[in-house]
Parts: structure tokens; sequence; C-alpha cells
């Protein structure tokens, strides 16, 4: 046997980032299997109730919840019903203005629920996007809203936190991952979008 023919091909090593991507789009994929569509036509009900009384949706979370609230506010103030037809929404955590005044006057675990205590009525609705389910400011707002007589609705990750059990309607997805559970409130978002628009536009 010659040298050449001794050697051994070395197996081609699997690329980190290719792993990467194949385990995210894997859990992400299990994790979403878990959604149940009985619950979104809940909270659908739910939303169709409120805009026939003449409520409003108030979105709020911390950090990429945050900016989830404000692109969800965005989707269900036209991507509803471009002609009009769509749901009073407002994302508690889009005015920089607001939010640095509670935070500095009156602490940062008080800028939604001082909002909500300002501008909301018992027909309005409380959602939260949180991944721990944890932050003071997202368990203040609960509890301002419960003391309005608002709806409480969340989407939540990891043990669910403070938040699941005083909510009325919840979304929890058991998942140790704040990316994951950050996407899980964009797509139930796009899709209570998609489904507002066929009930606004086929109900």
């Amino acid at each position: 046997m010659t040298k050449q023919q001794s050697t051994v091909t070395p197996l081609p090593s699997k690329d980190n980032v290719v792993s990467l991507t194949q385990d995210y789009v894997a859990t992400l994929s299990k994790v979403l299997s878990q959604l149940d569509g009985k619950k979104i036509r809940t909270f659908v009900d739910t939303l169709l109730a409120m805009k026939k009384r003449g409520g409003t949706l108030y979105l709020c979370g911390n950090g990429g919840s945050a900016a989830n609230a404000i692109h969800l506010a965005n989707d269900f103030t036209f991507g509803i019903n471009p002609q009009g037809d769509a749901l009073k929404v407002e994302a508690l955590p889009a005015n920089s203005s607001v939010l640095t005044c509670l935070g500095n006057d009156i602490g940062y675990d008080n800028i939604f629920a001082h909002q909500l205590k300002v501008k909301a009525d018992k027909n309005d609705v409380l959602l939260v996007l949180s991944g721990s389910g944890n932050s003071g400011n997202i368990i203040n707002a609960i509890t301002q809203a419960q003391s309005i007589g608002m709806s409480t609705v969340g989407i939540l990750g990891f043990d669910g936190g403070k938040a699941k059990p005083m909510l009325e309607q919840v979304f929890h997805f058991d998942i140790q991952d704040m990316q994951i559970s950050e996407d899980t409130q964009v797509v139930i978002g796009h899709i209570l979008m998609k489904a507002l628009y066929q009930e606004l536009k086929h109900g």
C-alpha cells in the first residue's frame, strides 16, 4: 500500500453557524406547534367585542418585546383593514418622552401602569408581551388593568413568571430562550392580524 493510498480523507466538519441555524429553526417550529387555534379564536372574539364597544387595545413589553408591541400596533391599525375599519390600538412603549418622564419621576416599574391609569377604561384590553413574565412594569400594568376592569391577555415565555396566573387569557410557550419567546409574539400578532382582516371583511 502506498503512502497516498493509506491517507484517510477527513470528514468535513459541520459549520457552527449552519448548526445554530438548523437548531434554531427546529426549536421555533417545535414551540409554535404548541399554539392552540382555539385560544386564537377566543382572543379574536375578545378583540371584536372590544371594537364593538369602542374600546382600545393597549400593548406593552420591554426591549425586543417593546419593539414587537410597536410593530403589532402598526399591523392592528392598518393591516387589519387598510380602509380604516381596524382597531383602536396604542403601544405603551412608543412615546419616549412619556417613558422617560414617568421613569424619572415615579419609577420604571410604573411606566405602563400610569399610562393605563390616565387613558384606559373597562372597555379596553391589555396585551402584555414578556419573555419572563416577571418584569415589575408588566406586573404593575396587569394590576392596574384589573383595577380598571380591563380584559388582560399575555404572550409569555420561560415558565410564565408572576404574570401567568394573573392574566385572563395566556399564550404560554415553555421555552428558556428569549429570542424564541419574542418570535412567538410576532407570529401570534400576525395570525391575529390575518384573522381579524378576514373577520372584518367577511364577518
